[in-house]
């Protein structure tokens, strides 16, 4: 009997060491994908310096905003929740609204129903801040997530020190090695991740780093091209315990029908309803959008 375990362990690890050879070398992301990743390097190189004062000043905040665990939970329900985001800008589209005010237009989504606030800190390319999370994480009680091409744990102890609950990590942006270290990093300063994949090799990534909370981008960011069917096809594939996002392209309840009936729990939308005169109302017409219970087991 001991000997048939052994031989079953070391066939396992053999299978596990096979899978993992097999995988596609990473290489750093093309497109404007790679361009704003490198930006992100340069501009966490230049506050690198400040990580001692951002952990003491971590230190003397109260408990972190929001949980893993609470995080998951605002995102999951028997119909679809938002995830709205105040976004002045982006390369795919250029000006969106330059002169959004980010705390007032998140007061407008959590009233239009949204269960979470998604906000862009890029400066180039999207027109972001810290101090609109600041500002949003001062005026809202729902979680508050720094959308970002994070590179560095810096940049993740600057978003708890801003006061957001959650930070994205987009698994194309990051290496082998990066990847885990700043899931490490951010359960150390008490943030949750929204964990972004486009295939089932990056799924297989966030899982083993114990991402929860996995988001699926219909947009190459790399290319900018969306392929809606992105998100429908992969959200099937997120273990029932993990919350499944679907990101990009959606406008309408109808957009974003092929990802509910996925099994998607989540919606994250952002120029649709940063670029709408009644964002409230925006975000209204996508909450409450019926979810598959069944399709994901």
């Amino acid at each position: 009997m001991q000997a048939e375990s052994t031989n079953c362990h070391a066939n396992r690890t053999q299978a596990e060491v096979q899978a993992f050879s097999s995988r596609p070398l990473w290489t750093f992301p093309s497109g404007t994908l790679g361009e704003l990743t490198r930006a992100s390097h340069v501009r966490a190189s230049l506050v690198l310096a400040t990580l001692p004062e951002l952990r003491s000043a971590a230190r003397d905040l109260p408990p972190a905003p929001m949980a893993a665990e609470a995080f998951a939970a605002a995102l999951r329900g028997p119909a679809i929740r938002v995830i709205a985001e105040v976004k002045r800008a982006s390369p795919s589209k250029g000006a969106i609204n330059p002169g959004i005010d980010a705390a007032v237009q998140a007061a407008h989504y959590v009233a239009g129903g949204a269960a979470a606030i998604s906000v862009l800190t890029e400066p180039t390319r999207f027109g972001g801040t810290l101090e609109d999370l600041s500002a949003v994480a001062s005026c809202v009680s729902v979680p508050v997530i720094r959308k970002d091409f994070l590179v560095h744990p810096v940049q993740l102890w600057e978003a708890r020190v801003r006061g957001a609950a959650a930070a994205l990590l987009i698994v194309r942006a990051l290496s082998p090695s990066e990847l885990p270290m700043l899931m490490d990093a951010a359960r150390e300063c008490g943030l949750a991740t929204l964990v972004e994949i486009r295939d089932e090799e990056e799924l297989a990534r966030a899982l083993e780093v114990g991402a929860t909370v996995i988001g699926v981008n219909n947009r190459n960011l790399e290319t900018l091209i969306i392929d809606p069917a992105t998100a429908p096809a992969l959200i099937p594939r997120i273990p029932a315990h993990c919350v499944a996002v679907a990101e990009s392209g959606m406008q309408s309840a109808h957009d974003i029908t092929p990802s509910a009936l996925a099994g998607a729990d989540a919606v994250l939308v952002g120029s649709a309803v940063s670029a709408s005169a009644d964002p409230a109302s925006a975000v209204r017409v996508l909450a409450g959008i019926p979810r598959s219970t069944t399709a994901r087991r």
